[in-house]
């Protein structure tokens, strides 16, 4: 089945080859991009053209009578009509049509054989194909014989330009998907993630609709109990470094499904940042980006074709796609029981939130909507301030739903499994960035291991005035003069004064939410 027709999409190429081999697609790629090469790992370097990142101000969403209701509309999801959209799709069709060789991927997301979703990728570049390939869950011989018409198609046109002067249109790229017909349509970006986003946002949309909880997380099992838990944090938060942890197995480095059978990873492989990457501090991301994986935008020596990790002269957002089952430890199939334990991570640049504390399910929900970390903010007449983020559920711009959709389900699951939640700050101590130092990762690996050891269920506690929340004042491995943080600053009042800027940033936030958030979840936030 190495060639496919593809007519019934409005596909005429003949010569469409589909499920190439990864040594397959290296020659194809070499062959048809000039700059395409072979790092000395045995990767694959590939290059995005003038996007190396996603374009989310130019992500739309189909405004339908049947889903129109049920969209979170506003600046994450907007609008277009379906009119726009089939102009769209067929200027992709059309571009398609114009190359001699196509490429086509059949392949899951999601684990679960109850719950996966068949995903169709067609594309013109060999680099697209093979990150597809690596991402999604790839099928067996007889499982591709019998794969059948897919639940999900991309027609990723990425070297073609939308029109600009197409209806809806902001710019030359345009990224547009059909909840109604299951479709994504990409033109103006050569990005390989706007595929596997596009991929994620259709799950954040079908899995709520069967009771199943879609989420930007990563996941690890106990070796020898197998029971799970899930990691949830934004960029720096230490999501990824916190779940490359020896003493556990692999489920899923990003994204995550939560059913009534326990959880299963989205995807077949992982997509790690790639800048100032070494062997020391990432062996096992290091070790995965050989042959079979991409390296996409990064700077590599024409002689030894070495990639130099530290050179962001293309972009800062260097990236190696690789297998999961090239990480050592990965649990193969990825899928797992009902988590013991939830891990809300945040990077807490101000200083004032506690190393680990217990949350209720409605702080559960709280935070979860809330989504925050802070980030440092450049220097300006000497004086850094750092900044508060807030991403809903952890993963907003790939939200289709009101974050109270997610939450909800994220409450009924703690609930009904018993299931302890926590908050970490992984950020600072001792003061704000600039006066105090941040956590050391020794101490947050210290509290993640308590937290799953199940030493930190009955833990001594203590409640945070400002936030609300149980701080855990006693922790094995952990000294007890970092566990509440008022104590470890030096001046208390500028404590208490940045306390109360926190909670009211918090509180500014979850005013968006309130129309469809209850009582008893807005109150469950810090007090200002």
């Amino acid at each position: 089945m190495r060639h496919i027709d593809l007519s019934q999409h409005g596909i005429t190429v003949a010569d469409v080859r589909r499920n190439l081999a990864p040594a397959e697609l290296y020659a194809e790629a070499l062959r048809i991009d000039a700059r395409s090469a072979i790092a000395d790992s045995g990767a694959l370097i590939a290059y995005s053209g003038d996007k190396t990142g996603r374009s989310p101000k130019d992500k739309r969403i189909v405004r339908d009578p049947a889903s129109e209701h049920d969209v979170w509309w506003g600046t994450v999801n907007l609008p277009i009509d379906d009119e726009t959209f089939q102009i769209n799709a067929e200027r992709a069709k059309d571009y398609l049509n114009t190359r001699e060789i196509l490429y086509c991927v059949d392949a899951y997301a999601g684990w679960d054989p109850q719950h996966r979703l068949k995903v169709r990728v067609i594309c013109s570049r060999p680099y697209h194909a093979l990150f597809m390939h690596t991402m999604l869950i790839r099928p067996t011989v007889h499982e591709l014989a019998e794969f059948g018409e897919p639940d999900a198609v991309i027609y990723n046109a990425g070297r073609f330009p939308a029109n600009r002067k197409t209806q809806g249109m902001t710019s030359k790229t345009s990224i547009d998907l059909s909840l109604e017909s299951k479709e994504m349509v990409i033109l103006g970006t050569e990005y390989a993630g706007e595929m596997k986003k596009g991929v994620f946002t259709m799950i954040n949309y079908f899995a709520p609709k069967r009771n199943i909880l879609s989420m930007h997380c990563s996941a690890t099992a106990d070796r020898d109990t197998g029971a799970s838990s899930l990691l949830c944090g934004l960029s720096g938060t230490g999501k990824t470094t916190l779940s490359a942890d020896p003493k556990r197995l692999l489920i899923g480095d990003d994204e995550h499904c939560w059913s009534d059978s326990g959880i299963f990873n989205i995807e077949g492989g992982c997509y790690a940042k790639a800048v100032d990457l070494a062997p020391d501090t990432e062996p096992d991301i290091f070790q995965a980006l050989r042959f079979g994986a991409v390296l996409e935008n990064v700077v590599y020596d024409e002689d030894s074709h070495h990639v130099d990790f530290h050179d962001t002269s293309i972009t800062q957002n260097t990236r190696g796609a690789y297998p999961i089952d090239f990480i050592r430890n990965a649990k193969i199939p990825c899928v797992a029981g009902h988590p013991t334990d939830i891990i809300f991570l945040t990077c807490d640049a101000f200083g004032v939130l506690p190393p680990v504390s217990r949350l209720s399910p409605t702080q559960a929900m709280y935070h979860f909507i809330s989504g925050y970390t802070a980030k440092i903010a450049g220097t300006e007449m000497g004086v850094t301030e750092p900044q508060a983020t807030f991403s809903p559920c952890f993963g907003g711009p790939f939200l289709v739903w009101h974050p109270m959709k997610y939450a909800g389900l994220l409450a009924e699951k703690i609930l009904k499994h018993r299931v302890n939640v926590w908050l970490v700050n992984t950020g600072w101590s001792g003061g704000s960035y600039g006066i105090g130092k941040r956590m050391s990762l020794t101490i947050t690996r210290g509290i993640i291991d308590a937290i799953h050891s199940g030493a930190l269920r009955k833990a001594p506690a203590t409640p945070d005035p400002v936030f609300g929340v149980d701080a855990i004042t006693s922790c094995p491995g952990v000294s007890a003069d970092v566990l509440v943080p008022r104590d470890t600053w030096a001046d208390t009042t500028a404590y208490d004064v940045t306390a109360r800027k926190l909670a009211g940033l918090f509180a500014h936030n979850f005013r968006q939410y309130l129309d469809k958030v209850t009582g008893e979840v807005a109150l469950a936030g810090p007090s200002e």
